[in-house]
């Protein structure tokens, strides 16, 4: 049986940078592909509530899965946890949060991993894919999925099931066929705009929200294709406007939800808002994307993109990925941007 030495440990401390769940979700895939096990103290110290949540736990679990790792402290509310990872195997998954947790952030815990697998997967992961916490499933469909398969990755993500916050109940499904190496992405610049279009989704809710909604979207960003759906009732109650701004580079998704109490009109300005503000801009991509983006460019060795802000979850995301790969990244401001620069290390 391997030995895993003292100097081989990476000491982490969750309440660095956001102080969220998100180094400890680096942790985990980066831990199941360098091999490098890792302790970490502290989970997401700098919530109002601290330790594993059932979305954390479940990435915990389906990262220990997807590796062989052995792990101590992986339990509900714990605030420290050690992991020592195996080899990775491709195979079919199946996680369940049990609660509105989120799969995407699930999925984005193990996928990377599952991209230098030893056989092709499949991950079925099932709670939450709609809540304001996370990036709903279609944002990973849409915006980031695309971007991941210029730089190599083999893979299909589909919404089985939608499960909105607080009743949960959605499913999101992922296959995987495994790349022997990720290619560099270089998006400092978005391209033409060829689309904007807007879908608001309601189930359990009257239809006439929908359509209030994407009026609202188009007195505030002018003609848009919009689309009004109705999901079925065991699906909600949920809402949800997803307004998707296409360029010939990227695609960004920018999403609202409805709450009660909450107006259509109200709803729909949040989202607008963001899309007016994006297409003021220069910028490849926005906070959120650029987050999500960052791992990958890391994996790759390298590659560089612009985006509306580096958020304080992409600097924390930074801080992690340097502890485990030899890369740097720089993040510089930019006529009013980021622009986020990976490099690989010379030590």
């Amino acid at each position: 049986m391997k030995t895993t030495r003292q100097q081989d440990w990476l000491a982490l401390d969750g309440a660095e940078g956001e102080g969220g769940g998100q180094v400890l979700r680096s942790a985990l895939t980066l831990s199941a592909i360098s091999g490098r096990p890792f302790r970490i103290e502290r989970i997401r110290a700098g919530r109002a509530k601290p330790g594993l949540l059932r979305q954390h736990l479940t990435a915990v679990q389906a990262a220990a899965a997807i590796c062989g790792a052995t792990v101590q402290g992986a339990e509900l509310g714990s605030t420290r946890l050690s992991f020592v990872p195996g080899m990775i195997r491709g195979g079919d998954y199946r996680f369940a949060i049990g609660s509105a947790g989120s799969c995407t952030l699930v999925l984005q815990t193990v996928l990377p991993a599952l991209w230098f697998a030893d056989a092709p997967s499949t991950v079925t992961v099932s709670g939450g894919t709609h809540n304001q916490a996370a990036p709903p499933a279609d944002f990973l469909i849409r915006a980031w999925w695309p971007l991941v398969a210029r730089m190599g990755v083999q893979q299909q993500l589909a919404l089985l099931r939608h499960g909105f916050y607080p009743a949960g109940g959605g499913e999101v499904r992922a296959s995987v066929t495994p790349c022997a190496a990720l290619q560099p992405l270089d998006l400092t610049e978005r391209g033409a705009l060829r689309q904007v279009r807007a879908e608001a989704l309601v189930a359990r809710v009257p239809a006439h929200v929908a359509q209030r909604e994407l009026a609202r979207v188009t007195q505030r960003l002018g003609e848009v294709a919009g689309e009004a759906r109705v999901l079925s009732p065991d699906e909600g109650p949920g809402n949800v406007l997803l307004i998707e701004v296409v360029h010939e580079q990227v695609s960004e998704v920018f999403t609202a939800f409805g709450e009660r109490g909450v107006s259509a009109e109200a709803v729909a300005d949040r989202a607008a808002r963001e899309a007016r503000q994006y297409l003021a801009g220069r910028a490849a991509v926005g906070e959120h994307l650029a987050d999500q983006l960052l791992l990958p460019l890391a994996l790759a060795g390298g590659g560089r993109f612009t985006a509306t802000c580096a958020s304080s979850h992409l600097r924390t995301n930074a801080m992690v990925i340097e502890r485990f790969l030899p890369v740097r990244v720089e993040v510089a401001d930019e006529d009013g941007a980021a622009r986020v620069t990976v490099h690989p290390r010379v030590d």
